[in-house]
């Protein structure tokens, strides 16, 4: 490769690095329930889009909704309680709780804009309202600190990168490196993301007038429905039950300072 050639993929490897890093940089907002500054790539509108154009197929992938009316009104009853009697009524998100035919699959997810999903699996091993409320407040808070948004911005960003590097790099190796160090990158603010929604999660338990500490109880659950067939923390997407565990126990001592919304 002659020195011109190389010169002229280190350009375009910098000019696209350069544009998306900035790109980045320029999707930056104040989050009025969180009072952080995160960098998004949806408006609060196109994030509720998403959610209703995704929930069908979302649903579909678990066996569809559960049928049972009764089992339905329990879950959107903690649910709604949730949203109504917290911080998240003033959120403008529509939250909408389903849960799903899946008894097999211990889960529960929220998509964005406020489409909250539980498992059949998973609620059944649930022996209270507060652990329910625990695994929705959870899903709320994810919601609510607009994580899929913020990822799919950092995933822009990476993707970016990794394209200037190949492109720069003209090795496909050299890209496929880039590739592993972005997805490690996004992992770790996965982690946060799971941390940030169980503190969240314990402030929006208290302020709906459910037991905070049941959350405790859903990690033992959780930890239980795995077998303790998990991957180290570091290369998964959530923290260790220990870890959220020892996180939540710290929220719930000091709950007036865990729960500062909007500073």
């Amino acid at each position: 490769m002659g020195n011109s050639t190389l010169k002229f993929r280190l350009l375009i490897m910098l000019a696209v690095a350069g544009f998306s890093f900035f790109s980045y940089l320029g999707k930056r907002s104040v989050n009025p329930i969180t009072g952080e500054t995160q960098h998004v790539s949806l408006s609060q509108e196109q994030e509720v889009a998403m959610g209703l154009h995704s929930a069908p197929e979302m649903a579909a992938q678990f066996g569809g909704v559960v049928r049972d009316e009764r089992i339905q009104r329990l879950v959107k009853g903690v649910g709604q309680k949730i949203v109504a009697q917290s911080v998240a009524a003033s959120s403008g998100y529509p939250f909408v709780f389903h849960v799903l035919a899946d008894d097999k699959t211990v889960n529960a997810f929220a998509l964005p804009g406020g489409q909250i999903f539980i498992t059949v699996a998973l609620l059944s091993r649930l022996r209270s309202d507060d652990q329910l409320a625990g695994v929705l407040g959870h899903e709320v808070g994810h919601v609510l600190a607009r994580h899929s948004a913020e990822h799919m911005a950092k995933q822009e960003l990476t993707a970016g990168i990794t394209g200037a590097v190949v492109m720069g790099a003209g090795s496909y190796e050299m890209g496929r490196v880039a590739q592993m160090v972005g997805g490690l990158i996004n992992m770790k603010y996965g982690r946060e993301d799971e941390l940030e929604s169980d503190r969240l999660g314990v402030c929006l338990m208290a302020q709906a007038g459910y037991a905070p500490s049941a959350l405790i109880d859903v990690m033992k659950i959780l930890a239980e429905a795995s077998g303790g067939a998990r991957q180290p923390e570091f290369a998964s997407s959530h923290p260790s039950p220990v870890n959220r565990v020892a996180r939540i126990e710290a929220h719930l001592a000091d709950l007036e300072g865990a729960c500062r919304f909007g500073e």
